[in-house]
């Protein structure tokens, strides 16, 4: 996965980043916190917030248990039972399960941060979540800091 400077980045309060990611399965829950660590690494803010958008209809942004393996390919098995790929739908690209697994989990979230980490749960970790792949994508990361006058 690749961070990228946004065109005509100022510094100060905000700071953006684009994060590609690149999906090998249709179905495919990635962890992406290492990534998202780094970029606040990167503006060197000790607190705040980190807003992650996923600005695509196939795909979503989650979080949830990292520690087992067994735990996201739980979810994306749960996720492919509750919303089969061909169940009837009038979608006539093929992916209508996509569109609706991605309505479920969501293509936000907030993550605060404190000295410079983020403030996630013991076991928890930033997921991107795949629902039409292999593909390359993107997630749109903003940091806010709370540490400037």
């Amino acid at each position: 996965m690749t961070p990228e400077i946004q065109s005509g980045e100022k510094p100060g309060r905000a700071f953006s980043r684009t994060l590609k990611v690149k999906t090998t399965r249709r179905t495919e829950l990635l962890d992406i916190t290492p990534d998202v660590q780094h970029m606040i690494g990167e503006c060197g803010a000790a607190s705040g917030v980190c807003h992650l958008y996923v600005p695509h209809t196939t795909a979503g942004i989650t979080i949830n248990e990292n520690d087992d393996p067994d735990v996201p390919r739980d979810i994306e098995a749960a996720l492919d039972r509750l919303v089969p790929k061909d169940a009837g739908y009038k979608h006539w690209e093929g992916n209508a399960d996509a569109h609706i697994k991605s309505t479920l989990v969501g293509v936000s979230r907030t993550v605060h941060f404190e000295g410079g980490q983020l403030q996630l749960g013991r076991w928890q970790a930033i997921f991107f979540c795949e629902f039409d792949g292999p593909r390359q994508r993107e997630v749109r990361v903003r940091v806010v800091r709370d540490d400037l006058p």
